[in-house]
């Protein structure tokens, strides 16, 4: 999902600066920084499962060794609760850049952790790898929740005519970095050594993060303040409590450790575990907030069918890096027209038709609205579980065409990849939109994150069935996963007036 939060803050008067097709020169700055860090990202990202299994007995034939030698059910849930941590780090991270160290100093210590993070990477051995993941997964939590916000701030508010024509330069930024990585990093991570392509993904941080320290001045000087800066009693007291339970972890794992039961599942089950615990809890806590009126708690109740229904669309999306990537490198055929590619190029497909098929559903919405036929808001939500959902029946195909060992043409993840975009056009931007819509004025600023916690839940429902034993890249289980898609999506459908009637005058 080559997205990014976004935030309506009011920035400091700029209407003068149009250095920037038209936008403030501080774009510039932010659509680099941020496609940067996309390049990382995705490039990393694009490696990740493969790298996980290289060398072992679940590795393609004939692909490189060095790798970790991990099983796929490994490599699937490391991968599902790497993507899911990145997601959940979203809410402190704009917790930070709130209450912390404001968003610009923010972005700026993120670009650092996730450098650090890639350079770790870049080293072998599985402590390097792991203390990797960690820091990559911080850091983009910290940025993401952060840049966004300084786009708003470069604005005059939402009323700045200029302010939506630069939330979409921004998500092309988003979407180039994301196409461009697979091709650079992911070639180089596959078919020469994957280390090497580790650290092609810290210079391409390196790069955004001088090229946002270069362009420092042309921030509005509203991203270096702290807007709600904790107090001295509050600051102490969090210290505390951090100190406390890092301790008390820390003890933990040192007695496991000890006394030798210590396994990979002792640190992903927790992880995975909290990745699902921690979105209820929030939910549970916004849904009973007395401070709540009426129409807010009717609106939170049918919000909560939105974000159920949304971890069930992440939870199939998101293994368009490890499933699909994995059935990509060892069960599709790896040339077009004789001309050989590595699976990783597979990783670019979804940015690609996002900035193909952007523009094309954004006239046709307004077209449709035109004609008074516009799909509302629920029924688009409905046609992206469901369209994810098929998306995962046609993968049944190639996957019982190559059961006998033969291989697949690129053209059914090329056509499955298109088919989860699509969906991704009428259910990522419909969530993003509600979200702001439905959230409770004491919760204004938080629901952000909330929406993103549906990533964090989904992905992690991927890697409590992979921890449990359940063979994720078996016909049984896709078939099961295309289901529940499915029946989610028509129940939404089904349920639209029930769910129109709570949302109030939200359409």
């Amino acid at each position: 999902m080559a997205s990014s939060l976004t935030k309506d803050t009011p920035g400091a008067p700029t209407a003068g600066d149009k250095a920037f097709f038209g936008h403030p020169r501080g774009l510039a700055t932010l659509f680099m920084t941020e496609m940067w860090e996309r390049f990382s990202y995705y490039g990393m990202r694009a490696l990740l499962v493969l790298y996980l299994v290289s060398g072992g007995a679940d590795a393609a034939t004939g692909s490189q060794g060095g790798g970790l030698g991990m099983t796929l059910a490994t490599a699937t849930a490391i991968y599902s609760v790497y993507v899911a941590m990145v997601y959940l780090m979203a809410m402190p991270g704009g917790w930070f850049g709130d209450r912390v160290w404001g968003a610009r100093k923010t972005v700026t210590i993120a670009a650092v952790v996730i450098m650090a993070g890639h350079l770790c990477l870049a080293l072998p051995g599985q402590i390097a790898f792991f203390a990797g993941l960690v820091l990559v997964a911080v850091g983009s939590g910290l940025l993401k929740a952060n840049i966004s916000t300084m786009v708003g701030h470069l604005y005059n508010g939402p009323e700045d005519p200029r302010r939506d024509g630069g939330f979409t330069l921004f998500y092309i930024g988003i979407n180039l970095g994301a196409f461009v990585a697979p091709f650079v990093v992911g070639t180089v991570g596959e078919t020469v050594n994957w280390h090497f392509g580790f650290a092609l993904a810290a210079v391409g941080m390196g790069l955004g993060l001088l090229q946002f320290l270069l362009g420092g001045k042309s921030m509005s000087p509203k991203s270096n303040l702290v807007p709600n800066p904790l107090s001295a009693d509050e600051r102490k007291g969090l210290l505390l409590k951090a100190g406390g339970i890092t301790a008390v972890v820390v003890i933990f794992y040192a007695v496991i450790v000890s006394i030798g039961v210590f396994t990979l599942n002792w640190a992903l089950v927790p992880i995975t575990l909290a990745g699902l615990i921690i979105p209820i809890a929030v939910l549970t806590r916004i849904k009973r907030d007395k401070d709540l009126s009426a129409p807010e708690q009717s609106k939170m109740s049918a919000y909560i069918w939105f974000f159920v229904a949304a971890a069930v669309f992440w939870m199939i999306y998101d293994q368009g890096g490890s499933t699909l990537s994995l059935f990509a490198s060892s069960k599709t055929e790896s040339t077009v027209f004789g001309f050989g590619f590595p699976a990783t190029w597979y990783q670019s497909l979804n940015p690609l038709y996002v900035m193909a098929l952007a523009p094309v559903f954004a006239w046709l919405w307004l077209w449709l609205a035109r004609k008074n036929q516009e799909p509302n808001t629920i029924v688009k939500f409905a046609m992206g579980i469901v369209l994810v959902g098929a998306s995962f029946f046609v993968f049944i195909v190639p996957m019982n065409m190559a059961s006998g060992g033969d291989k697949v043409s690129p053209m059914w993840l090329v056509s499955i990849y298109m088919i989860q975009t699509i969906g991704e056009l009428c259910l990522s931007p419909v969530g993003l939109s509600v979200t702001t819509k439905m959230a409770p004025q004491k919760y204004a600023s938080q629901m952000m994150g909330v929406w993103f916690l549906a990533v964090t839940a989904g992905d992690c429902i991927t890697g409590l069935l992979s921890l449990g034993g359940a063979n994720l890249n078996g016909l049984g289980i896709i078939a099961a996963e295309a289901s529940l898609a499915v029946v989610a999506g028509l129940a939404v459908f089904m349920y639209r007036k029930k769910v129109q009637s709570m949302m109030g005058e939200i359409h």
